[in-house]
């Protein structure tokens, strides 16, 4: 048995989870209502709109169907004697680890993929502009933004051993980046501990570069410059290189890959007996 065996079992499992399939239809319904009142009573309506609000939802929402389709990944076997199994045919622990994690890769991306494939269709019926290139580049970031949190959810599984302590450590996280993000607090603490408890001359741009390595949200949500036009809402004309879209994309290319490394790590030096 290998990665690949690991991944088709666990997903003859986890394709069964109706909560999981739940979560992501309400994503998909949150997109066909944003796309509906983007463009319903307006004469002259663009998408970039509803897309710029859909950020805002995804930001709290993406990490949810990520962390519920992945935060007992492994804690859930381990805790009923399952792991034995899957490490007896033999699996190494790296390969549990990777087939786990490309299992719930494929779920919540297939669940993002259907949400915007709903949402672009609607938008050429119902937008004059459907700015289709837009939409392709934020399914992409938001597909990219949700495996970061299936990375931290494997990772954080791997590392506990019980369903118990999974939840508890899948909420903090959740909680401290992205909760504390979206609602200003996060910025607030790296501002005091920079600048008031450190003394030092930190710029905002700076702290939100700072805000973009301990939280995926906030590296998602400037990412977006790389799919809206330069200046649009809120985003700055002139940003420093370090808060560029790119930059922003590798940073989200880090939260993946090590979570995950860390993940395995620590699942190699776990006591299974």
């Amino acid at each position: 048995m290998s990665t690949v065996d690991v991944a088709r079992k666990d997903f003859l499992d986890v394709r069964r989870a109706k909560i999981v399939w739940f979560v992501g239809a309400f994503y998909t319904l949150f997109m066909v209502l944003l796309v509906y009142f983007g463009q319903n009573g307006r004469p002259d309506p663009t998408i970039l709109n509803a897309l710029w609000n859909l950020t805002a939802v995804g930001a709290m929402f993406i990490p949810l169907i990520a962390l519920v389709t992945a935060y007992l990944a492994i804690a859930g076997e381990r805790e009923s004697g399952g792991i034995k199994y899957l490490l007896s045919i033999p699996n190494s622990r790296r390969d549990v680890v990777l087939g786990k994690f490309a299992t719930r890769t494929a779920i919540v991306s297939v669940s993002i993929v259907v949400a915007f494939l709903v949402g672009g269709a609607l938008t050429l019926v119902w937008y004059p502009s459907p700015e289709m290139d837009t939409f392709g580049i934020m399914a992409a970031l938001t597909v990219l933004y949700a495996l970061t949190y299936v990375a931290v959810a494997i990772a954080i599984s791997a590392a506990t051993a019980s369903r118990s302590r999974a939840m508890g450590g899948s909420i903090a996280f959740f909680f401290i980046t992205s909760v504390l993000n979206v609602f200003g607090p996060l910025q607030l603490a790296i501002d005091y501990v920079l600048n008031d408890l450190a003394g030092l001359e930190v710029s905002m741009n700076q702290i939100a570069f700072v805000q973009s390595l301990v939280s995926p949200t906030a590296a998602y949500v400037n990412s977006t410059g790389l799919a809206f036009p330069e200046g649009f809402n809120t985003i700055p004309p002139d940003l420093p290189w370090y808060l560029q879209g790119e930059v922003m994309v590798i940073v989200m290319l880090a939260w993946l890959v090590v979570p995950l490394a860390l993940g395995i790590w620590q699942f190699e030096r776990a006591d299974l007996s």
